[in-house]
This record gives C-alpha cells, structure tokens and sequence, in this order.
C-alpha cells in the first residue's frame, strides 16, 4: 500500500506510473500565519488516522497565476507543504534530491509540471519538492524587530530537517542528500551552504543559474520602507503584521510598477527584484561570494548555468528594453560597470544590436558570473566543484530558441514532453533534445549518489580541467574562462549595485 508513516502521522499518496509513488502536499512546517506570520516556522501539528496526500498543497500568496496548484486562502493556510516522489518504502536507501524553486524570491511553487520527479525516481533517486514563503512574507525586512530575516530560508532548512526525520520511511537516505536549486532557488542553496543552521542537513548541492547579489540590509530596510508605503501601514512589525498577505503582495507589485517607470532608480529601474536573502550577520552571515571559506559547508557542489539568460526576460517582458548606444551606457552607469566592459563585449559580439549586447551583458553579470565565481570560491575552499554551462539551441521557422534562462530545467528533469512547457523550449522536443535530456538526468543522479557528474571538477585555484558543455552534441571546454567570462576578470562583483 502507497502509505508512509512521518513524525506528524501517516500519509498516503497515489500511482502516478506503476513505478512511482507521488506523495503531495505534505505540511513540513505550521501555517505561518496567525500569530506565527514573520517568525521562524514551527513544527507542524500531528493528526490522526492517515493524511490524503494526493494533490499538491495550496502554494504562498503571490500575484502570479499558478495552475494545478490551490492558492492560499483563510482556512488553507498550510503554505509549507513538500512533496515526495519515490519508487516506494521497500527499496532500500536511495540517494535523495531536494529541490528549491525558482521565481525571484517572489512567485513560483513546486507544483510547476517541470518539476515532476518521476524521471529521477526512475534513474535512482528519491525526490523531494519544496514551497516556502516568498515576497515580503518570506524577505522582507523588518527594521527594529525581533522578526527574523531570510524567513524562506530558514523554511527551506525546516524542510530539510522533515527529509532528515522522515525520507527514510519513503525509501530514501538521509545520510545522502543533495539540495538542488534554480535561479532564486539556486541562490538559496548557495546561501544554505554558508548557514549555520543548514550545517549537516545536506552533503551536496546543485546550483543552476545562481543569482546574486545578496541584499544588504540598508537596502532591504529601503523596499520596506516602499512597500510600506504602498500598502498605506506603518514600515514597523505592528503595521505590516496590520495588512493581509495579499495587502503586501499589491504593495510589493505597485512599487516594482514604479521602479521600472523611474530612470531616477538606478539599477532597480531594469528589472525590478525587490527580495532576496538579507545579509543580516545572524541568520546568514554574508553573500556567499563574501562568505570566509572556512566557514562554507564541506559539500560537494555541481554549478550550472544557462549562455543566453537574460533573453527569456526579454521575451516575457520582464526586462527594459536597450536599444540606443546612450541607454546601453547609462545602464553600464546604473551598475557600476568598468568603462572598458561594454568596448569588450562589442569586441566579441561585433555585429550584434544593442539590444543584444544589453542582454548578453544582463546575463553575464546576474547569473553567468555570479555562477562562476560561486564555483570558485567553492572550489579555493578545497571543496570538489563542478561547473557546466547549458548551451543547446534550436533553428525554428520562427527564429532562434535560445538557451535562456529556465531552458535547462526540464532537461535535468526529463518532463520535455509537458505541453506547458514548449515555450521554454521551442516546441515539440526532438530525438536529440530526449538523448541530451537523459545526459543531463543522469549526471545529477550520479552526482547525488556520488559526488561525480561525469567530468572533472574545477582544481583547488578556479581552474577547470573540464567544464562540460551541455548541447544537443555535447562538448568539453578546456578551462574555466570563456571569451565572455574572461572579460569580467577584473570586475569588482561586490561593487557591482543590486
């Protein structure tokens, strides 16, 4: 029978294929509401009997519309909810995978259908996915409280001890954990690695598209202060604990609005991101760019990232548009980019418009070299890194399918032929996009039974041996450093502004 006994009480979940058993919806953490909104999440109160858990828990308050998962409403309130997926409780201990979403800290659930973990279940893996508070109510900061700061992850580590107290029962080993994370999520495992509380939790991870920097808490006490504002109530625990969830999810959308409409806002003016962890001293001690390597977490580390990132936020309009040599250098401006920067890129991308050498250089910056630089200094602490680059493009009648952001998770997933995502990917996937799809599945299932992806990790200095190059024709490249990371290799990153 598909029935698991967890420290709360038994669950059942349900046959998805004869060899993978879903178990949805499971409440790891207490409703953070109530008296308990803005604190660290407590344990979850037990039930009796046997729990139905064969749809996906209703996800946190956000603007953005989510299918095939409930939203929070009064009276289902148990946002922090996991979901397990598994080849059942009598096949001995598998390795397991924990994976964090993405969505700019801001939207985004684990019920997303690329996210289903039946290929990995298949490839030996017991999968574990993640919801954990976003926008204010998971980042924002509080001036002059008690409330913690990083409230999602200090969500994501309680999820991480549930995996320690109960995989067992679902077949998994919690001795052999690997966290795994994309974009904000990937940005999480990052910081994760620098946590404390974290420590011993998880014995590998997995960063796709990392994102940085990591906010200061100036900054973050600064959108407070906005959202505040917006949402008419006090910038203090009483007055943002006054307006409902919903309340500070409007607030937070009607600055963002004004933020792009605003040259005056700097680098906040292209592509507004209001949370992210806070390098608040106590909960996260620094930006794990920042962090001493003395204190990062002994893990192995396997770093992903896609080559044309940025272009998805121009195709989904996320991002401003540059079209002018005099925009493209007042963003250089805006972030404190070196002036030789933006010669360098026109130098290796010599016909290409503005608008495209703003992407390129949105990308590198965000995610490229926040990545990079991750896998460094993971690497210089004497930990075993990896590092890889997404680089599989597709020739449409319509034009070219990037390999943007986001393109690379159903690959690692193997859910290619989920309609909702053709998009991502440029239609219907090919012979070729399966074959890469099962590469891409196996080196994180060898990754987390092991430690080894398949190539070599990056030496003790940055230096790779390999870094492998993910491609419908898979690749080697012979050194950490591409002509575009190369033209960072002077930059400052932490004066780089957010």
């Amino acid at each position: 029978m598909d029935i698991f006994r967890t420290v709360n009480g038994r669950v059942r979940g349900r046959r998805t294929a004869p060899d993978v058993v879903a178990v949805l919806g499971i409440p790891y953490a207490a409703p953070p509401f109530g008296a308990d909104r803005f604190n660290a999440p407590r344990p979850a109160t037990p039930w009796q009997g046997v729990r139905e858990c064969v749809g996906y828990g209703p996800v946190v308050p956000q603007s953005a519309e989510l299918p095939g998962a409930p939203m929070w409403s009064p009276g289902d309130e148990d946002v922090l909810n996991l979901n397990v997926w598994t080849a059942g409780n009598a096949v001995g201990k598998r390795p397991v995978l924990v994976w964090i979403h993405g969505g700019a800290y801001t939207f985004g659930s684990s019920a997303q259908p690329d996210f289903d973990g039946t290929a990995l279940v298949r490839a030996g893996l017991v999968v574990v996915t993640l919801n954990y508070r976003l926008g204010f109510e998971g980042f924002g900061h509080i001036p002059g409280s008690d409330r913690p700061d990083n409230r999602g992850l200090l969500d994501q580590i309680a999820a991480l001890e549930w995996v320690r107290d109960n995989i067992a029962s679902f077949g998994g080993d919690p001795a052999n954990v690997t966290v795994a994370g994309q974009s904000a999520g990937a940005a999480s495992v990052a910081c994760l690695t620098v946590m404390e509380r974290a420590r011993g939790l998880f014995h590998r991870a997995v960063a796709h598209s990392a994102v940085g920097p990591v906010y200061p808490p100036q900054l973050a006490a600064d959108t407070t202060r906005l959202v505040a504002d917006a949402a008419g109530v006090p910038a203090t625990a009483d007055g943002l604990t006054a307006a409902s969830p919903y309340d500070l999810v409007h607030a937070s959308d009607q600055v963002v609005a004004r933020l792009r409409e605003d040259p005056a806002a700097g680098a906040r003016h292209y592509d507004p991101v209001l949370y992210g962890p806070v390098a608040d001293g106590e909960s996260l001690p620094a930006d794990p760019l920042a962090a001493d390597a003395a204190d990062r977490a002994d893990v192995d580390l396997l770093v992903c990232h896609t080559t044309e990132e940025y272009w998805l936020m121009d195709a989904v309009g996320s991002s401003k548009k540059i079209t002018t040599d005099g925009q493209l250098g007042a963003f250089a401006r805006d972030f404190g980019l070196p002036d030789d920067l933006v010669p360098a890129y026109r130098a290796l991308l010599p016909d290409a418009p503005v608008l495209d050498l703003y992407l390129a250089i949105y990308g590198d910056m965000s995610f490229a070299e926040y990545s990079g630089r991750l896998a460094e200094r993971h690497a210089g602490a004497g930990r075993r890194t990896y590092l890889s680059r997404f680089a599989r493009r597709r020739v449409m009648e319509s034009g070219v399918v990037r390999p943007w952001h986001c393109a690379d998770v159903p690959f690692v997933f193997g859910t290619l032929d989920v309609p909702e995502l053709a998009f991502l990917i440029g239609g219907p996937p090919s012979a070729d996009d399966h074959e890469l799809s099962r590469r891409m599945v196996r080196a994180w299932a060898d990754f987390a039974a092991t430690g080894d992806p398949g190539w070599q990790p990056l030496g003790a200095d940055g230096e790779a041996d390999t870094v492998r190059i993910w491609g419908t024709e898979d690749a080697y490249d012979g050194g950490a450093y591409d002509a575009f990371r190369a033209a960072w290799r002077g930059v400052d990153y932490t004066a780089v502004h957010p």
